[in-house]
């Protein structure tokens, strides 16, 4: 049966790939709105780009898009795209010269950071009246109300313990980051996607958390979920709806 092998697998045993399979692509309405605010579209620097999903996106709009991430990982599994450069480095210390950036974004990465730093090093690389925006997505939502319960349950009380202190400013939003720029006002926009089970416990594959119950030596906890939701889940080949609230803070430099 196809839920037994869903069951055998080893969903959360996943490396560096499965952030390139799973994670979410971003609306093309974020990039589309990030261009048009930017003063000119002849560089867009995406930081913490991982495997470059919102960097590829970039690259409609900008004549030149650099992607940088620490993780050697990461950009080893980035697509390549016309108009993208990916580069190895922290966003402490950017391999770029002064005022060449029209855009700095950050997705789903600047919790990471030393924001100090990079904050500095956002205001080098930057051309006056640059755009820069913090971008998260928040904890997904799934249907019917069943799913969505237990996998909050599993989200804040089961694998809560293990989350980085970091995870906390992803949940808020980023409304608790220091942010030392002239904000401006951002559209709201989700993430919306209709997946099969596999979809979901890829996805799931990829979180700090499940890594850190893993090293725990707790894997009873993630075997459980599989479990529960996937006889709640039905049919593994059925998509079911998910979705992300995004959120941003968007500044001028």
């Amino acid at each position: 049966m196809q839920t037994d092998t869903m069951l055998r697998k080893n969903w959360f045993g996943a490396g560096g790939s499965a952030y390139a399979q799973f994670r979410p692509e971003y609306p093309v309405a974020l990039s589309t709105f990030l261009a048009k605010v930017s003063p000119t579209r002849d560089m867009a620097v995406d930081v913490g780009c991982g495997n470059g999903q919102l960097t590829r996106q970039l690259a409609t709009y900008f004549d030149r898009v650099i992607g940088v991430d620490p993780s050697e990982d990461q950009i080893a599994n980035a697509q390549a795209e016309d108009k993208v450069r990916y580069l190895c480095a922290p966003a402490e210390k950017l391999p770029l010269p002064d005022n060449t950036a029209s855009l700095i974004t950050a997705a789903q990465a600047a919790h990471w950071f030393d924001l100090p730093a990079f904050y500095a090093e956002a205001r080098r690389i930057a051309v006056e009246n640059a755009v820069i925006a913090l971008i998260s997505y928040g904890v997904l939502r799934l249907e019917p109300d069943e799913l969505q319960e237990r996998f909050i349950d599993f989200y804040h009380n089961e694998i809560g313990p293990y989350w980085p202190t970091e995870r906390k400013l992803v949940d808020t939003g980023y409304a608790d980051i220091t942010f030392p720029f002239n904000e401006r006002a951002a559209p709201e926009m989700e993430i919306h996607r209709a997946w099969e089970l596999g979809d979901f416990l890829g996805y799931l594959s990829t979180w700090s958390a499940v890594h850190r119950v893993n090293d725990a030596g707790r894997e009873d906890i993630l075997t459980a979920f599989v479990r529960d939701i996937s006889e709640l889940w039905g049919d593994p080949a059925k998509k079911r709806p998910v979705s992300w609230p995004i959120n941003m803070r968007l500044g001028t430099i």
